[in-house]
């Protein structure tokens, strides 16, 4: 666990540009060995990509956004109103939504391991896994949101953090931004991103 006075400088934010040279890497070796066709890998990157990835989820929150009842549903029984848009199955049996307000801000972290939404966010970045997150969000949250993700939540704003496990998974409707009132359900969906609904991010204004 990082100590309370040991600044972290983002040290699990890994630049971009490594991501891919680490897929590509990983990508050269499994071919080279044969454990996986390319055509494989292909399909399972379409997968995750058009079939499972934040864009489900920014429907939901979209939907939530301009349809108060759906909303409702939504927050009494995520699992459910997700499956309405047809979003389900692969560990997101059991989703949980929490909303932000005026008056309280959600992120979601998970301290034992890396339970994660993955019908509705796809694929959990990389700092999400790690130690230091998953310790540093639970005792300064509102110190690792303005810190490590610039993010920074007013002093009369409460901040919760909640705790994903194997059972039971959370994932943020962040607050619609100003200036969209007149953007369409398919347009607001395009400014939700995957840090808005882990709480990390809010949704910036068209």
């Amino acid at each position: 666990m990082v100590a309370d006075s040991e600044p972290l400088d983002r040290p699990y934010l890994v630049p971009e540009e490594e991501v891919v040279l680490r897929v590509k890497a990983l990508e050269a070796l499994v071919l080279e060995k044969g454990l996986v066709s390319s055509d494989a890998l292909d399909r399972i990157a379409a997968h995750y990509e058009d079939e499972v990835g934040p864009r489900h989820g920014a429907r939901v929150v979209a939907r939530a956004w301009v349809d108060p009842e759906f909303k409702q549903r939504l927050l009494d029984d995520a699992t459910a109103a997700c499956e309405e848009l047809g979003v389900q199955g692969l560990r997101g049996e059991h989703l949980r939504a929490v909303e932000n307000t005026s008056d309280v801000h959600n992120v979601v972290v998970c301290t034992l391991c890396s339970c994660y939404p993955w019908s509705v966010l796809g694929l959990p970045p990389s700092w999400y896994k790690s130690p230091e997150y998953r310790a540093k969000v639970v005792l300064e949250p509102r110190k690792t949101l303005a810190d490590d993700f610039g993010l920074t939540v007013p002093d009369e704003v409460s901040v919760r953090v909640w705790d994903s496990n194997s059972e039971l998974r959370y994932f943020v409707v962040p607050e619609r931004p100003e200036h969209a009132e007149d953007m369409s359900e398919d347009q607001l969906a395009e400014l939700v991103t995957r840090e808005s609904m882990i709480g990390v991010g809010a949704v910036a204004a068209p």
